[in-house]
């Protein structure tokens, strides 16, 4: 696994530690209809399937994204990617949307789902990165073709944009 992504489990970790099965199902206390804190985790995880599946399907097809770079594209990537600022506001596409009811899990069990589709997205980053160089390998729905590298970095600031969210959460619940 590469620095970014090792960065985010630990990061994950540390916003986890701790949380009962009840405690994850803490929502913003303003915004109750907000995500709670388990379907924050549960966004994520779908968000490293999703990654993970379109690389199989690269690695397998064994040629990177033809898709080529718009404007739009440059800007969304200086501003995530760069930058690192992740907008707010937007509503998540539906395949990465967590659904509303779920098994109870605990901050340790999330976290350990978490590190376990790290590691598989890492794993797979290495072989597309190893097939593809630092050519842009796979296309993102918001900010185009990025590298593996880009898409190592995409997914740290998205999750340390959301552990900001878990860390108010978790401020204005007071654990």
């Amino acid at each position: 696994m590469n620095d970014d992504l090792t960065t985010l489990v630990s990061a994950v970790n540390a916003a986890l530690q701790g949380l009962e099965r009840n405690q994850t199902q803490a929502a913003p206390v303003h915004r109750p209809e907000k995500w709670n804190i388990q379907q924050i985790v549960e966004h994520l995880l779908l968000t490293y399937r999703l990654t993970s599946a379109s690389l199989e399907d690269r690695i397998r097809k064994g040629t990177p994204t033809r898709a080529s770079r718009t404007l739009k594209h440059r800007i969304a990537q200086l501003v995530v990617v760069r930058i690192e600022h992740f907008p707010s506001g937007h509503k998540a596409p539906a395949p990465v949307t967590p659904p509303r009811l779920t098994s109870l899990r605990s901050g340790e069990e999330l976290a350990g789902r978490v590190q376990a589709e790290l590691t598989r997205l890492g794993q797979l980053c290495t072989q597309a990165a190893a097939l593809f160089g630092d050519r842009r390998a796979l296309s993102h729905g918001m900010l185009g073709p990025m590298s593996m590298q880009q898409w190592r970095h995409f997914h740290l600031v998205h999750g340390l944009h959301h552990i900001k969210q878990i860390q108010r959460i978790r401020r204005d619940h007071a654990f």
